[in-house]
Parts: C-alpha cells; structure tokens; sequence
C-alpha cells in the first residue's frame, strides 16, 4: 500500500476525539497526516473541545487537550495532498470565514480527492459550495446548512458513515469505526488481519 498525504484542518475548539483518532489511527496505518490551521504554524497547538452526548436536547461541552500542529498553514497547497479531513466542534464555523481555508475546500473537491468530514465540518463543506446535488451526513443541527448550500441531508444513526464517491461524511466521533473505515477504503489502504 503506498502511503498517502492527508491534510487535516483544525482549528481551537476542534472536537478532541475528531481531531485526535483519526491523526492516530490514519498514522498508525503509515499515512502522513499534516494538521494544520490557519494563523498558526508547526509545534504550535490548538485547543480542543469534548463534545458529548448525555441526554440533553444538544451536545455538552467540556475543556479538551492541546493538540500539537505538525505542519505550517501557510505553505499547504491543495496538490500536494492526496486527501482532506476536517473534524467538526466549533472550529469549521470560523474556519470558513477564511478564504484560503474554502479555497483549499474547493480545489480538493474540484480534484476528486478524497474528502472526510465528521459533525460540524460540513460548515465548510456548505460555505465552499461544493455540496451542490450531493449527500452529505453531518451533525443534525448542520442540516439546514447541508441544504442550503444544495445538499441533500443524510440522517443516520450517530455510530454510522456515509458514503457518496469521494466524499465521507459522519454525524459525530461515534461514527469513528465507520467513518474511518470507509474513508480508509476511498484512500485505498488494504488492512489485512
């Protein structure tokens, strides 16, 4: 399996588990993965967010980790990657009032590239207009989002993925098994047990 190069977006408040499992799990595997976030360079962290889901009518929201940068924002460019991953929490929601943030977005999608989305990253997804006629699953309350931006919401369970050619998508970090697996599968990566 060649090991592919995957650009991670990240932001403070990204949510801890959909920032952290997927850099190490897609690592362990022999992926490289730059996390990265704009305004902020390598060794440099951002704050994380605990999202969970304990009975309320929404998510509560606990203080996270610092997770550590590996690459520098501002030398990112679109073709030097093979795939995009975006964890949701709070960060997708300023992320894409960046325009080289949705530029990024655009050109990996305008590429086919493989793209992977959980809970709130579908914010940049809807803000750089490349879900027109697609269907994309997210956290439930991105799904007038998902619509007007011409997407067509999927509603599926929390622990569950979807997948429509390049794009993965999932509602929230319990999706992980799922979502991982089929965004393994679009990279090309082959587990052998």
């Amino acid at each position: 399996m060649a090991a592919k190069k995957i650009l991670m977006l990240v932001g403070d408040y990204v949510e801890d588990y959909e920032a952290m499992v997927p850099f190490q799990a897609l690592s362990m595997v022999g992926h490289l993965v730059h996390a990265v976030c704009p305004g902020k360079s390598a060794g440099q962290s951002v704050r994380t967010a605990i999202h969970d889901f304990e009975g309320e009518q929404t998510y509560s929201e606990k203080p996270g980790h610092n997770f550590a940068l590996n690459a520098d924002f501002a030398s990112v460019r679109a073709e030097d990657y093979d795939a995009l991953l975006i964890p949701g929490g709070r960060a997708p929601e300023y992320l894409r009032l960046n325009a080289e943030v949705i530029a990024l977005v655009q050109a990996m999608a305008a590429a086919g590239k493989p793209i992977a989305a959980v809970c709130h990253g579908a914010q940049l997804l809807a803000a750089a207009g490349v879900l027109k006629g697609r269907e994309c699953s997210a956290y439930p309350a991105c799904a007038p989002e998902v619509a007007l931006a011409g997407g067509r919401y999927v509603e599926i369970p929390v622990d569950q993925a979807h997948s429509e050619g390049n794009l993965i998508t999932a509602p929230a970090w319990p999706a992980h098994p799922a979502w991982l697996a089929a965004f393994l599968a679009a990279l090309g990566t082959r587990i052998e047990l």
